[in-house]
């Protein structure tokens, strides 16, 4: 007897679904980027820093659930760069 294929094909996004996927990629962008000026700015202490790092990395993955690995090989990085930088100016 065959093996009954998955029947699911593969539908468009509406474009409501593709708006709302849009509004949460702005908003990730924004917060990634904001997070990193704020890392930048010179006006936080170190464990304000950290405590950023971990509330944006809360915030990211409210967005995305499930995505921990790949906040951590790309934006944790670069946060640790940021703030390893401003350590080492000092």
């Amino acid at each position: 007897m065959p093996e009954k294929r998955n029947q699911t094909s593969k539908r468009k996004p509406s474009a409501k679904e593709i708006a709302e996927e849009q509004r949460t990629l702005n908003r990730l962008r924004f917060v990634i980027d904001f997070t990193a000026s704020m890392l930048r700015s010179g006006q936080l202490s170190t464990l304000e820093k950290l405590q950023l790092t971990r509330a944006t990395r809360a915030f990211v993955l409210r967005l995305f659930p499930g995505k921990e690995e790949t906040y951590d090989l790309i934006y944790k990085p670069r946060f640790d760069r940021i703030i390893n930088e401003e350590l080492n100016q000092n």
